[in-house]
């Protein structure tokens, strides 16, 4: 298993991976128009996803925030969305010459997206139990 550690990446590199998928987020039919209407501020929203995977991959410990409770509130999301950022996520580390990097990204990926989807229907359904991702 690979893990967090300033020597698997550097800082170039996961900001490469940041604007890189950003990117395509942007360009999505699917996804863009909500991250379009709820990023008000890309430069803000990309340097805190920038600290984000820094955190993650390199164990900087820079991310604060609490990302649970913005993305719960979004409306009228469901799996196919979720679903659809892992797919664009993946198609971008598939591109990095980073290989640690990027086994550790698409481990982590997954794991970020069930989170984020458990919490959302907790959030907006409480009463039933949560279903999974499957992205298969």
């Amino acid at each position: 298993m690979v893990s967090s550690t300033p020597d698997l990446c550097t800082e170039e590199e996961v900001s490469e991976l940041v604007h890189a998928f950003y990117a395509k987020v942007h360009e999505d039919p699917l996804l863009a128009p909500i991250f379009n209407a709820h990023v008000k501020d890309w430069e803000q929203h990309l340097a805190k996803m920038v600290d984000f995977w820094s955190s993650t991959l390199r164990g900087t410990a820079r991310y604060r925030g609490t990302p649970m409770p913005r993305h719960a509130q979004l409306p009228g999301l469901d799996p196919e969305l979720f679903k659809r950022w892992l797919s664009l996520f993946h198609q971008t580390t598939r591109a990095l010459g980073n290989a640690a990097m990027r086994d550790r990204a698409d481990m982590l990926a997954p794991r970020i997206a069930e989170s984020l989807w458990y919490g959302y229907q907790m959030y907006n359904n409480p009463s039933s139990l949560p279903r999974d991702l499957d992205p298969r």
